[in-house]
């Protein structure tokens, strides 16, 4: 999957580029690791899994948080957090419930992007 490779490639580097705000990297854990929730519960093999596909995606997208704060702990200047991994982990979370819950949502994520300009 794409947005897997994309944060493997961005936990690689020694530095992100980011505004110096406090709190500002659990924004992006938690916003990253939401869109890869609501791409893995799309996902056909693990929305076949159906009512555990939807618990699969959230596991899934929490054990790569593992698995991306181990990698980060062989880059230099990088750190193990667990406060990245929970930020990881309820932004899947979050981001599965409301695409289940919420079907205004679903309908515009999987409306073609020339019906969601209208």
């Amino acid at each position: 999957m794409l947005l897997m490779a994309v944060i493997f490639v961005a936990s690689s580097r020694t530095t992100i580029a980011g505004p110096e705000v406090v709190g500002a990297d659990k924004v992006a854990h938690f916003t990253v690791y939401a869109w890869l929730g609501v791409l893995l519960v799309r996902w056909p093999a693990v929305a076949a899994l159906r009512p555990l596909g939807v618990w699969s995606a959230v596991a899934i997208a929490s054990l790569y948080g593992i698995s991306d704060e181990v990698h980060q702990s062989f880059t230099p200047g990088r750190a193990v957090e667990l406060a990245d991994w929970a930020a990881d982990t309820i932004g899947a979370f979050v981001a599965v419930a409301v695409y289940t819950r919420w079907t205004g949502f679903r309908r515009w994520l999987e409306s073609a992007p020339r019906q969601r300009a209208r």
